[in-house]
């Protein structure tokens, strides 16, 4: 069986990987693919898999970009880190849906749908999988479990100015100014908070909107933010990000 992972967390895609070939050793991992248009170009330039397991969210988009833009009969195994608004539709509907970690059992189970399946799946639904996939009232994260030596506290969402990464580390700054590492990437963040509230600015920097205390306008491609409380480096608003950014400062 010949399989391509699309998956922008390397650590999950190696894991997945190792998970598939302890299952069976005649697995072939044809490719790791992190985002929506690596897959599409891959896609464009190889014969399709037997079978795709497909992040929902990707770094650039949604995975069902990638079946809208390219025509596949391969059946699809969904993964992500959400827990509960699509596991029934999708085993209803015969593609199965892995919530991460992924386990084992979950994983043979699914493998073994597809060996029972194969000569029968059909390209996939795009309609449905879009309004599947976003749905009219996401549950957004409210709250974080910070672990700080030996002891546990709980940090409301309501309570975090801004999120920054440094030196590979992600780290939460409160209203008052508290500096606490939590266990996600701004990546999963983006995606886990809600983006009235939360704007990634750049790279580093994933911002509330209270936290705005001035926005510098250098240029037409360049704003400087003044946040509050302030934060430990400059913070520009990455020039890519710049349209998306005046749009969410104006809802």
């Amino acid at each position: 069986m010949n399989v391509l992972i699309v998956e922008d967390e390397a650590l999950s895609a190696e894991r997945l990987a190792a998970q598939l070939r302890a299952y069976d050793p005649r697995i072939t991992v044809l490719a790791q693919l992190p985002s929506v248009a690596k897959a599409v170009a891959w896609l464009q330039a190889h014969p399709a898999p037997d079978l795709l397991f497909l992040d929902i969210h990707l770094e650039d988009d949604l995975s069902f970009r990638i079946l809208e833009q390219v025509p596949l009969r391969a059946p699809v195994v969904f993964t992500t880190a959400y827990d509960q608004y699509l596991l029934d539709a999708f085993r209803v509907n015969g593609i199965a849906y892995l919530l991460k970690p992924i386990d084992d059992e979950e994983l043979a189970a699914a493998l073994s749908k597809y060996q029972q399946l194969q000569q029968h799946f059909a390209a996939p639904d795009l309609g449905t999988l879009r309004r599947l996939l976003t749905p009219a009232a996401p549950a957004y994260k409210e709250r974080f479990m910070i672990s700080a030596g030996a002891k546990l506290r709980s940090v409301e969402v309501a309570d975090v100015a801004y999120f920054f990464s440094e030196d590979k580390v992600t780290f939460l700054v409160t209203h008052k100014g508290q500096l606490l590492p939590v266990d996600f990437t701004l990546d999963k963040l983006g995606e886990m908070l809600n983006p009235h509230d939360f704007f990634r600015v750049n790279r580093q920097y994933l911002v509330r909107m209270q936290a705005l205390d001035n926005v510098h306008v250098y240029s037409a491609g360049k704003y400087r933010l003044e946040l509050r409380p302030p934060a430990r480096h400059e913070v520009f608003v990455s020039q890519v990000r710049l349209s998306e950014f005046k749009q969410w400062m104006g809802k």
